[in-house]
Parts: C-alpha cells; sequence; structure tokens
C-alpha cells in the first residue's frame, strides 16, 4: 500500500490537530477586554496557553463599518492597535495560535444575506489575514484564524461566512482556523448552521451561565452529558471544555474549583478521542485567580 501524502497546508493541519487528540490537552483563553489583563506578549509568555483568542469585532455585518473593540487595550479609530502587531507576532513565535473572535455580548452584529457574509468574509481576510488592505486595524501581522462568538442576533449565513473563510486560505494555501464558542445547550441557537459545514477546528463549547448543562452542586453529570452530546452531533476536529477562570467570570454559575476539575470532570471527558483541552474565560479572571497555573499540568 503506497503511503499516504499531504500538501504542506494539510500536513501543518494533521500534525496540529493529532497532537491534541493524543490527550495531551492545551488551554485557550480570551484576552481582549479588560485593560488590566496585562499585554498579549505578557500573556503568552507564561506558555500557559496553546490559543489566545482576541475579543471581540463587536459590529459588522448588515453593511455596517466593522468595529474592533479591545477594551483599554488600544483605540482602533487612532490607529494605536497596530502596535499590537508585535506582540502577536511574538506569541506566534512561541507555538500560540492568535485568532479574532466575532460578536460577543454585543447587539451590534449580524448577516442579513449570503452577499453580506462573502462581504464580511472579504474584510476579515483583507484586514486581519493574508489578503491586503491598507489599514489593518492590528499592523501586519497575520492571525491563524477567526472565532465565532455568536451570542445575539440570528443564524443565518454564518455557514456562508465559515465557507467563504475557508475557501480563502485554501486558495491561498495559507490555513486559516476556524473556532466556535457555541453554549452548552444543544444544538446552538446561533451558531448550528455554522457548525453543520464541519470546516471547524476548535469548538470551545461554554460550560458557564448555563444552568442545564453546567458543574454545579458538586456534580459533573450535566456537564458531561452535554459534552457527549456535542462530542457526537458535531462534525468538528476538537472540542474544548470552555469553563470561567474564577467565580466572578460567571455570575451563573459554572465555575470549578482546579481539584474538582482535576478528579471529576478530566477524567470524564477525556474519554473522547475528540478532546483538546479547556478554554477559559478569560485572561483577567485567570490572571487574578490563577486558574491556568492551577490546572495546566492536569489539562
Amino acid at each position: 500500500m503506497a503511503s499516504p501524502s499531504f500538501s504542506p497546508l494539510t500536513l501543518l493541519t494533521f500534525l496540529l490537530l493529532t497532537s491534541l487528540q493524543a490527550n495531551a490537552g492545551t488551554i485557550a483563553v480570551y484576552w481582549g477586554q479588560n485593560g488590566n489583563e496585562g499585554t498579549l506578549s505578557d500573556a503568552c509568555a507564561t506558555k500557559n496557553y496553546g490559543f489566545v483568542i482576541l475579543s471581540f469585532l463587536t459590529v459588522f455585518g448588515r453593511n455596517q463599518t466593522p468595529v474592533l473593540n479591545l477594551a483599554g487595550h488600544c483605540d482602533p479609530p487612532s490607529g494605536t492597535c497596530t502596535s499590537l502587531s508585535s506582540d502577536i507576532l511574538s506569541c506566534q513565535s512561541l507555538g500560540i495560535k492568535v485568532l479574532l473572535s466575532l460578536g460577543g455580548d454585543s447587539s451590534g452584529y449580524s448577516l442579513s444575506s449570503a452577499d453580506d457574509a462573502k462581504n464580511v468574509a472579504a474584510y476579515l481576510w483583507n484586514n486581519y489575514h493574508g489578503g491586503t488592505s491598507s489599514a489593518r486595524p492590528l499592523g501586519s501581522a497575520v492571525l491563524d484564524g477567526i472565532d465565532f462568538d455568536i451570542e445575539a442576533g440570528g443564524a443565518d449565513y454564518y455557514d456562508v461566512l465559515a465557507q467563504t473563510l475557508a475557501d480563502y486560505g485554501n486558495q491561498a494555501g495559507k490555513k486559516l482556523y476556524l473556532s466556535a464558542a457555541p453554549q452548552c445547550p444543544y444544538p446552538d441557537a446561533h451558531l448550528n448552521k455554522a457548525l453543520a459545514t464541519g470546516l471547524f477546528d476548535f469548538v470551545w463549547i461554554q460550560f458557564y451561565n448555563n444552568p442545564p448543562c453546567q458543574y454545579a452542586n458538586g456534580s459533573a453529570d450535566k456537564l458531561v452529558k452535554a459534552w457527549e452530546e456535542w462530542t457526537a452531533s458535531v462534525d468538528a476536529s476538537v472540542f474544548f471544555v470552555g469553563l470561567p477562570a474564577s467565580q466572578d467570570a460567571a455570575p451563573s454559575g459554572g465555575y470549578i474549583a482546579p481539584s474538582d476539575l482535576e478528579s471529576k470532570v478530566l477524567p470524564a471527558v477525556r474519554t473522547s478521542a475528540k478532546y483538546g483541552g479547556i478554554m477559559l474565560w478569560s485572561r483577567y479572571y485567570d490572571l487574578l485567580n490563577g486558574y491556568s497555573n492551577a490546572v495546566k499540568g492536569s489539562v
């Protein structure tokens, strides 16, 4: 039998996903929504994270001018966010993937048509990835992918957005990773159509602020049941357990003490071949609580 052959792009993806699926998990973290969480380069320098997700592009779609909101870190309209380019390159030099998250807890976004989705994809490719633009908000650094944290508006056309982004990467021979952060009740009200494309590399499920499927009262039963449903139902490469990094990070619950994560949750979720690690909201709360420091040896 002939040995399988891989294009360089396919081989890169294969190696990354294989390493994540070998039960050697990693930690993804959201950065960008609190000016007191430290710099992006400082977050990456901890080497606690395999992914840092810049949050958020809070306005896009409906022919609106997209708006990047990174809290007190920088001011996109005045061009000061271009200074993050060197931080991004520093993170990537450590092997950390840096993605841009779309959406979040904002009402400023939605997609009105397939053409609208394609226009947003073109904007993202040209301004944050391998395309060209005279006004790249983060400077010349090329991000590794796009994260879909869609919590408002409708569910339509995000499948078109995902497909168009994937097409841009494929045509350019540059892997553009796609990730999603659905709520743990299955199916997700906003991302179900997008996830049905099978195009997503990483899915970090939000097991917090969701009482029907989060850890509570010392029991992981609801979380594990939802995890099993997600991993069995959705065609994605790798899944992460999304968690609050402190009790203050999730007013409606879902916080899991590090000792309980290690003893009650990880042994159950690791039985899936699609287990990739944990996602934390957010770097600010992780910095305050030291969550990633406490669990990184067990993830």
